[in-house]
């Protein structure tokens, strides 16, 4: 046996052979003398051997737990590695039944008060551990009750009858039922998981077929992060086991010891093992090995090499001096790069015709890489196509500014990763900035924090936003910041980031503001991810110009346009609404009908002009008294409405005298001289008053009627309507 294997048996079977060691010193005895016995202290010798095996068994469970099975390859080029699982549950077995034994024989032995303790041991064992390492465990126990039978000179059978009784009731109740119900459904879980993997794999293989017939909204939507991490995963997967097929397939035709791929990582002076099929040993299982001896020369000419007697130690991946025999190796070239060595080795010469095969097993390596490559990158293009053309329909069907805003960051982080996104408008004729929008995302405060960035304003200035509406182009060019000090919107605020594009909202060939992507990762914007966020800038610009003016014919359909109140139809529904809610909930509300006293004789005596300005005028007292759950409007001429939500009938009546009164307080200016005007208002509440819209408008109608013809400027609500009225028929 070589000395590495010789390293790797003793690191394998070092803890099993300690474990069996302790099981053996257990059985003849040598722990007996550590219980105190009367008149006698206890061997000092026996109790260091009992601690040992208490450490023993210490150290067993400890490594059980951390027990990592070597890798696959590992596990390929050593029979050693292959065994170390099934010497690490021995190890856990024999430790357990020494330590058991080794208790019992310190308290008491056959009359130990503690026996229970071993049925648990040999369950525990029949439930949990494999069947060999089970089997074991009972083998052993049942040899160390025997020893200790011996041991104590017992000539009767039936404490050992009882012992082996229940031990072999406590294992087959686990083995039959525990072990038996973990059985099924273990099965039915693999069997599970294996119509799941065949499902998967079929996918997989249908995968290029499916993307293409399929369009994005056939998947599960998935990030950009992810679905590269998807894409990679499979490419590596699909690759390797090309790979190791191919080498398995040249190592059986080629009659080698080993076939190894080695491949070029960061340093010039190392090479990864990306595959070996072998049958040797001596491979290394470290995963670098350095560029020297033959693999030197390889690497150097770029030419295969073939050496029919190579001195040991001439061919890294194996340890130590190893004779190796014969050697061949095959450069794999992409383009004019050197990126890996295909090595081959053998006890006999390899021939010219041999060499041939291998540069076909090595170009076929390449094919496999070049068509994982190409996929990858048809893949990846596809993806950002279809993202790209979602968010264009996205931002083609957002009409109010909040959902063109949202969409616009949707889109962006359909094409790339950002940590934080920022929109800005800017207003040309004022020479301000303002920031919008802003989302971030988690982990962005170490780009900025985006709490200061909410609601900014800032005037143009030499930060990257302002030159890129004056000058209409992106910033920074390459993507990436190249001065930190260099602001961005303001000189207080300062990006922390490897990535940065300021992009322009262009419409119409005009600037309006500004699309800001920053992400602590490097190398996020690339050229064809600028070209593309370029072209939804556009269409956030296009976007939110069509938002500005859905927005203004929105408040032109529902809003008076001399007083900027809503107008009569648009108060009607808001109106039915608010009473249909009142109802809904019980609260109570009031309707206040406001009409300015002599407005037609400001009209005949100061101009129109000046009556529009009046009904402006008073229109800002509404709106200043008003909440905003409130509905204050335009009725009609120079009359106006105000709906009050969860508001009774004296809040209503205080609202209406402050109104009243700030409206006289009013001196208005006109050609003629100043002069004040006077209102007279009718208040009807909900439900007392009436239970329908059209029957509040009416009282509130009748309200305001009476205080007209009852001497102007007051306000009267129904209830001191109907108490006039009353009083009026009793006279």
């Amino acid at each position: 046996m070589s000395s590495r294997n010789l390293r790797r048996a003793l690191r394998v079977t070092g803890g099993f052979s300690a474990a069996l060691l302790a099981c053996t010193a257990v059985g003849f005895g040598v722990v007996d003398q550590a219980a105190p016995l009367e008149g006698s202290h206890p061997s000092a010798v026996a109790v260091l051997f009992f601690a040992s095996v208490v450490a023993v068994l210490i150290s067993a469970l400890t490594r059980r737990m951390h027990f990592e099975a070597p890798s696959a390859r590992a596990q390929r080029v050593s029979r050693w590695m292959r065994l170390a699982p099934t010497f690490a549950d021995l190890e856990v077995a024999f430790a357990l039944s020494a330590a058991t034994y080794a208790l019992l024989s310190v308290t008491g032995g056959l009359n130990s008060d503690l026996y229970p303790l071993l049925y648990a041991v040999v369950a525990f064992s029949a439930t949990f551990q494999t069947r060999l390492a089970a089997g074991l465990t009972v083998a052993a126990v049942i040899a160390l009750e025997l020893s200790l039978l011996w041991r104590t000179g017992s000539t009767g059978v039936t404490p050992a009858v009882y012992h082996l009784v229940f031990m072999t009731g406590a294992v087959a109740v686990h083995a039959l039922f525990l072990r038996g119900l973990i059985a099924v459904n273990r099965r039915d879980h693999d069997m599970r998981v294996h119509t799941e993997v065949e499902k998967q794999q079929e996918s997989a293989r249908d995968y290029r077929l499916i993307s293409v017939a399929l369009g994005a909204e056939s998947r599960a939507p998935r990030s950009r992060r992810k679905e590269e991490q998807i894409l990679q995963a499979g490419s590596v997967a699909t690759i390797s086991s090309s790979i190791y097929h191919s080498l398995s397939l040249l190592h059986q035709a080629l009659e080698a010891r080993s076939c190894v791929l080695l491949w070029r990582g960061t340093s010039d002076s190392e090479l990864k093992i990306k595959e070996v099929v072998s049958n040797c040993d001596a491979i290394t299982e470290e995963p670098i090995v350095a560029l020297s001896g033959v693999l030197k020369a390889v690497a150097r000419d770029g030419k295969p090499l073939i050496m029919q007697n190579c001195k040991p130690g001439q061919i890294s991946y194996y340890e130590g001096a190893f004779d190796a025999g014969a050697f061949m190796g095959i450069p794999v070239i992409q383009g004019k790069h050197l990126r890996g060595i295909l090595c081959l080795d053998r006890e006999k010469s390899f021939s010219e015709k041999e060499r041939e095969l291998a540069e076909r097993g090595a170009q076929q390596v390449l094919v496999a890489i070049r068509s994982e490559q190409v996929f990858n990158t048809v893949e990846k293009a596809k993806y950002e196509h279809e993202r790209f053309y979602n968010a264009s329909a996205l931002l083609c069907r957002a009409l109010t500014m909040e959902q063109v805003q949202d969409t616009a960051f949707d889109a962006a982080a359909a094409i790339v990763d950002y940590d934080i996104a920022i929109l800005t408008l800017h207003d040309a004729d004022q020479g301000k900035h303002r920031v919008t929008s802003v989302r971030a995302k988690d982990g962005s405060s170490i780009v900025i924090d985006a709490a200061k960035l909410q609601g900014l304003e800032f005037r143009d200035n030499a930060g990257l936003a302002s030159m890129v509406v004056k000058n209409k182009h992106y910033l920074p060019t390459g993507g990436a910041p190249r001065d930190t000090n260099t602001p961005v919107f303001t000189n207080k605020l300062r990006f922390q980031c490897e990535s940065l594009l300021v992009l322009p909202l262009l419409s119409a060939d005009e600037a309006i503001g500004t699309l800001t992507l920053a992400s602590h990762r490097r190398g996020q914007f690339r050229k064809d991810v600028r070209e593309m966020l370029g072209v939804i800038s556009n269409q956030v610009a296009v976007s939110l110009q069509n938002a500005l003016m859905y927005k203004r014919m929105e408040t032109m359909a529902t809003t008076d346009g001399l007083t900027g109140l809503t107008n009569h139809r648009s108060f009607q529904e808001r109106f039915a609404d608010l009473v249909e809610r009142s109802q809904r909930h019980g609260h109570q509300a009031a309707m206040l009908l406001c009409d300015v006293d002599h407005f037609k004789n400001v009209n005949d005596t100061y101009g129109h002009p000046v009556g529009d300005e009046v009904l402006r005028r008073v229109a800002g007292v509404l709106q200043e008294a008003t909440r905003k759950i409130d509905i204050p409007a335009r009725y009609g001429g120079e009359e106006f409405a105000v709906v009050l939500e969860a508001t009774d009938l004296e809040g209503a009546l205080g609202l209406a005298e402050r109104i009243r009164e700030d409206v006289g307080a009013m001196v208005l200016d006109s050609d003629k001289g100043t002069f004040s005007i006077k209102m007279s208002i009718g208040v009807a509440s909900f439900p007392a008053d009436g239970a329908e819209p059209a029957e509040l408008i009416e009282h509130a109608d009748m309200s305001l009627y009476h205080a007209k013809e009852n001497g102007r400027n007051q306000v009267v609500c129904y209830r001191d309507f109907l108490a006039a009225r009353k009083a009026r028929k009793a006279s």
